[in-house]
């Protein structure tokens, strides 16, 4: 079992990279100390992860604002804290706003990953114990048909501009294993869901919209397909994978909960329902289709075999209740939902941070 003293998490105050920061520092084999690097985009909360830096102060939690495309931010971090793990989630990753907004996810995807390996590769020259994990989609596969999964060779075709920036990024990361040896691994994860989710994201949009008795808007007739994995069980398999992962390995992590988006949508409107003690249909009232996106992938599923049978690895939280537990989240947290919706959070992020 590889062991480390400072792992880096990029993107460590967005939605899943915070869940993996709150969920390795309550496992007792990891006894190191976290540097999260986020550069507070519209999607990074240092707030949601306020009960963490409580909890183990700056002996073991460390926060710095910096942009992973900065390679002279990076490298300091990387000499100061003497990382010795790097966990890359940082991404531009709403497919939305990458069709109507590409430039950024080029940049922060594929140059930002670049400046992270390029960084990673002359501190660590060589030296042992040390790895890159980089943290990627199901969509670089691109779409299937009714039938089928993703299996880890299977080939790429990305279709939309966050996907094929997040298959470009996978490239040079094994390239940069290839070529000049750096220690890598790779895990490739289906839809996430969860606590501390950003209200644009399916899930935490339509809870929002329907406590506020506005339009559930489905794409389409509802008929695409995805796969729904709880973001504690994800954070469980990268801690797997860069704990025991090989070298230079891929792994698919998935929830093997595949549901159409109308029927998901159904199924919140439900357990809505019965945590609030109000009508369902009061829920299903507010269902709207509305014009599908450009090209739209009809179904993602993956076949995530390999981890389970190397890492001993499995979903933990079935899909009833991981609807319950993020439904019930965001009834008891509607302060943090407000924080991040309004203005105030950008003034307090300016503040106590300072502007990008």
């Amino acid at each position: 079992m590889r062991t480390f003293t400072t792992i880096m998490v990029t993107g460590g105050a967005g939605f899943i990279g915070g869940n993996f920061i709150r969920h390795i520092l309550g496992k007792k084999e990891f006894e190191g100390r976290i540097v999260n690097v986020d550069v507070l985009t519209y999607a990074g909360n240092p707030l949601s992860l306020r009960d963490v830096e409580e909890a183990h102060g700056t002996k073991r939690y460390i926060f710095k604002r910096a942009d992973i495309r900065d390679r002279e931010a990076i490298d300091r971090i990387m000499d100061e804290y003497d990382v010795d793990c790097i966990v890359h989630f940082a991404a531009e990753s709403h497919v939305d706003r990458s069709i109507y907004g590409p430039g950024d996810f080029v940049t922060t995807n594929v140059n930002g990953t670049f400046t992270l390996l390029e960084s990673a590769r002359t501190h660590w020259n060589g030296k042992e114990g040390k790895l890159f994990h980089h943290v990627s989609t199901d969509e670089v596969y691109g779409s299937l048909g009714d039938t089928g999964y993703f299996f880890e060779d299977t080939p790429y075709d990305p279709k939309s501009p966050y996907s094929a920036s997040k298959a470009a990024s996978d490239h040079l990361v094994r390239a940069w294993n290839h070529t000049y040896g750096l220690p890598v691994t790779l895990s490739n994860c289906s839809n996430n869901y969860g606590p501390y989710h950003f209200p644009e994201k399916l899930i935490p949009l339509m809870i929002a919209n329907a406590l506020d008795g506005k339009p559930l808007p489905v794409y389409g007739k509802g008929e695409n397909v995805r796969d729904w994995l709880y973001v504690v069980d994800h954070a469980e398999a990268i801690w797997r994978i860069i704990s025991r992962g090989r070298i230079g390995e891929s792994y698919n992590v998935g929830g093997e909960n595949e549901w159409k988006n109308i029927e998901l949508v159904k199924r919140l409107c439900a357990v809505l329902a019965r945590t609030t003690n109000r009508s369902e249909d009061e829920f299903l009232r507010l269902i709207t289709f509305v014009q599908d996106r450009p090209g739209h992938d009809h179904r993602y599923a993956i076949n995530c075999d390999r981890i389970k049978k190397e890492l001993g690895w499995k979903q933990s939280v079935d899909f009833e209740k991981g609807l319950e537990l993020t439904v019930r989240w965001y009834l008891d947290n509607q302060a943090w939902v407000e924080e991040v919706r309004s203005g105030e959070y950008s003034r307090w992020i300016e503040k106590n941070y300072g502007s990008r």
